[in-house]
């Protein structure tokens, strides 16, 4: 038997505010036509199918036709929740998505419920863990005293366990969405720590011929049969380095026989640039980077006006700013910076640093400001008013 491990498509993501649609239905193409080019069986989904419990028309048009396309190429799909799904408007139409090739897991209940899958050497199951949590799973599980998801996880196995026992000679299969200890988060996944650890044992999936994890965004393998394939697109700067890819299992018939890594293509780059204003708008070793979504960090000596919109007219997909003060930021204790100086240095300071150097009239305006903060302390402040011509200047209190 032939599988395809993905993982948290998160489809309905938006990155820095952008729309990402378009592109998750460009890798969920590739995801189908590589299904098709490697004759894939099953198509195994561990969770995070879409960003938000409730995804959007659009979102659900393009998962949907993510699907489809995947079934058309002739595999079957099982896919679980992940802690940013609704297990319960993902799994609603579960039963009736079955019919169709699509084996929904996303409840408790569902855990020692396999999707059974034969081949020529027999049938394969496939156990779905959706994302767990632990206050709301305890009880259900059988162990009302968890709060780690390490506890909550080996309730989940073992129901498993005692399931696959009553399967002799069948080869097993676990989706899971969890944080797996020696696994390495890129930034762009949300914790899934709430009051416990959010860790689980890698000591906890023995046993089974493949397991699929979702969760962790980059492809990693934690041993030969645990892996994460990560996600199809990057969600991050921090994963700008990343390749994306999918696994290809191979299943015998004593297991699993062996695993090869098949790289996704890049919908859009990423790229970060680093420079003033003029150099990344003129200089031709940036060119690389004009159809990517592009981070900058601009290190004029003063704060360049509308920046991002100056960007992208050369790079029209940049969707993050910031700037940096060409000699930095450096750590220094806020007691130590201001000692011995003035009132009128630490304020002209910090306007410098904020938003750059203030005027000599500006400098003028709050030199009269602290020394009529300073005069407060004796009395009401008396601010002269300018009069016209032949006119008694007056004073204000304030």
């Amino acid at each position: 038997m032939r599988i395809l491990h993905t993982s948290d498509w998160h489809i309905g993501r938006t990155f820095h505010g952008v729309d990402l649609l378009a592109d998750q239905e460009c890798s969920l193409a590739a995801i189908a036509e590589l299904v098709a080019a490697e004759r894939v069986d099953v198509v195994v989904l561990p969770g995070d199918v879409y960003d938000r419990s409730i995804p959007s028309a659009d979102a659900i048009a393009v998962c949907n036709s993510g699907f489809e396309a995947i079934r058309a190429a002739g595999a079957t799909i099982v896919a679980t929740s992940g802690n940013h799904d609704s297990p319960t408007r993902l799994g609603a139409l579960g039963s009736f998505a079955a019919a169709g090739g699509l084996h929904l897991r996303c409840r408790i209940g569902d855990v020692a419920r396999p999707v059974i899958v034969p081949d020529d050497h027999g049938a394969v199951a496939f156990y779905g863990i959706p994302y767990l949590e632990p206050e709301i799973t305890r009880a259900e599980l059988g162990v009302p005293q968890a709060r780690s998801h390490a506890e909550i996880l080996d309730a989940a196995m073992g129901l498993v366990r005692a399931e696959l026992a009553g399967r002799p000679g069948v080869r097993s299969v676990v989706l899971a969405h969890a944080f797996v200890v020696g696994g390495e988060a890129t930034g762009s996944e949300r914790s899934i720590s709430v009051g416990g650890v959010e860790t689980v044992p890698l000591g906890a999936f023995d046993g089974i011929d493949y397991v699929a994890l979702g969760h962790l965004h980059s492809p990693q393998t934690l041993s030969d049969s645990v892996r994460y394939s990560g996600s199809p697109l990057p969600y991050s700067f921090g994963e700008r380095s990343h390749r994306k890819a999918v696994w290809i299992v191979d299943l015998d018939s004593s297991g699993l026989a062996a695993v090869e890594r098949r790289e996704l293509p890049v919908v859009r780059g990423l790229s970060q640039l680093t420079g003033t204003l003029e150099d990344l708008l003129t200089e031709a070793v940036h060119a690389a980077a004009e159809s990517d979504y592009v981070s900058v960090i601009l290190t004029d000596a003063t704060r360049p006006v509308d920046a991002l919109r100056k960007l992208r007219d050369r790079f029209p997909h940049a969707v993050h700013v910031e700037w940096a003060r060409p000699e930095g930021n450096p750590e220094l204790r806020y007691r130590e910076r201001v000692q011995g100086r003035r009132d009128t240095e630490i304020a002209q300071s910090f306007l410098t640093d904020v938003r750059g150097a203030p005027s000599p009239a500006e400098m003028t305006w709050l030199e009269r400001a602290l020394s009529a903060a300073v005069r407060e302390k004796d009395g009401p402040v008396r601010v002269p008013v300018e009069t016209g011509p032949g006119e008694d200047s007056t004073e204000l209190s304030a």
